[in-house]
């Protein structure tokens, strides 16, 4: 291998890449299965109620508002936008607060309250947001609660909502399809198109060929899967961590990505593989979906070992070191990839060499 070489056909993936359909189609679905996800679920990790208030007469509401956990709250300016904002669900419901408000409730008096719902908020969001707005108004009135709410949580406490299992799926789309599709996509097209002979025929070696298009293949997957967390809020305030894991699965997909390119006779057969192996691939995504099922089955697939570390930093809030030993496994799995990348390549270079 010649990195002299490698950095000139990785300066000329990085120059052609702009006219490939295939990236445009490798950056576009993750942010596609992105905007999906949160239109139907919403955001990813966003399920705090959302209040906005009016306050005509700075009212000790607001303040008390402001300072809750769990609710979202924002202050707009006047009456017209709030009402126009909670009718497009920007916000679960509106609050109106009028001037004297605070005087009048310790007066004795009974002012008027605006509190308005979105037609499409949740029912559990609106008891929520009606409770608690009732609870700030005693505050202010300085009256204790007729009732003491005593939570007990009962079932499974671990349980995660279908939204926040949804993130390994989306991460598996957006570093599948950019470190195996694209490499493997690649290799094939231009052993069609007989380009690849013309390079082989220069000192340029396969080593070579392998390494550059290896390497535009892993930036450009742990690119997008850093984009995908981040648009998901995702990163869990360890952008390096993620950054660590997404490296080490975009290294052992390409790897087989590079396999499958230099193994399938034409783009058909690189496409049936996919479609058969693709199974393997997506199985711990699965095991996440529905996590009633044996979870000792997805820990023989190589991709567990990266998607599971992703999922327990983005939603259990492990750090680094809690991940070591599945990435530790991964890494594995690449140093035994490349062995084998290499002997498909010489075996690959070798027919080559006879059909010239």
């Amino acid at each position: 291998m010649n990195l002299r070489r490698s950095s000139y056909v990785l300066g000329r993936e990085l120059r052609l890449s702009p006219r490939s359909p295939l990236v445009f189609f490798a950056i576009v679905m993750p942010l596609l299965i992105t905007f999906l996800v949160s239109s139907v679920f919403g955001s990813l990790f966003d399920v705090s109620p959302k209040l906005a208030i009016v306050d005509l007469g700075s009212s000790d509401v607001t303040a008390a508002a402001v300072e809750l956990g769990g609710i979202e709250t924002t202050i707009l300016p006047d009456v017209a936008t709030l009402l126009q904002r909670v009718e497009a669900h920007d916000f679960d419901a509106g609050l109106v607060l009028p001037a004297g408000f605070d005087a009048a409730i310790a007066a004795g008096e009974d002012p008027d309250l605006g509190f308005y719902i979105s037609g499409e908020s949740l029912a559990s969001t609106r008891i929520i947001l009606a409770v608690t707005t009732l609870d700030l108004v005693r505050g202010v009135e300085g009256s204790e609660p007729p009732v003491i709410v005593v939570v007990t949580p009962v079932g499974d406490e671990d349980f995660v909502p279908i939204s926040d299992r949804l993130l390994p799926t989306m991460v598996i789309y957006a570093v599948m399809i950019a470190a195996i599709f694209l490499p493997a996509a690649s290799l094939v097209d231009e052993r069609e198109k007989r380009t690849l002979d013309a390079v082989l025929v220069t000192p340029t070696r396969m080593s070579d060929v392998l390494v550059g298009k290896g390497t535009f293949a892993v930036v450009l997957a742990v690119i997008l899967g850093f984009v995908t967390l981040a648009l998901n809020g995702a990163l869990a305030g360890q952008p390096v961590t993620m950054v660590l894991i997404l490296f080490i699965g975009s290294v052992m997909l390409m790897l087989i990505g590079l396999a499958l390119g230099l193994w399938a006779k034409d783009i058909t057969t690189m496409y049936t593989a996919i479609k058969g192996g693709g199974i393997i691939i997506f199985l711990p995504v699965i095991f996440t979906l529905f996590p009633g099922l044996p979870q000792w089955i997805p820990k023989l697939v190589p991709t567990y070992y990266f998607l599971q570390p992703i999922y327990d930093v983005a939603i259990h809030g492990h750090t680094l070191g809690d991940v070591v030993p599945e990435l530790l496994i991964a890494v594995a799995v690449s140093a035994a990839l490349v062995p084998f990348v290499a002997w498909v390549a010489r075996r690959s270079e070798r027919h080559l060499a006879m059909t010239v």
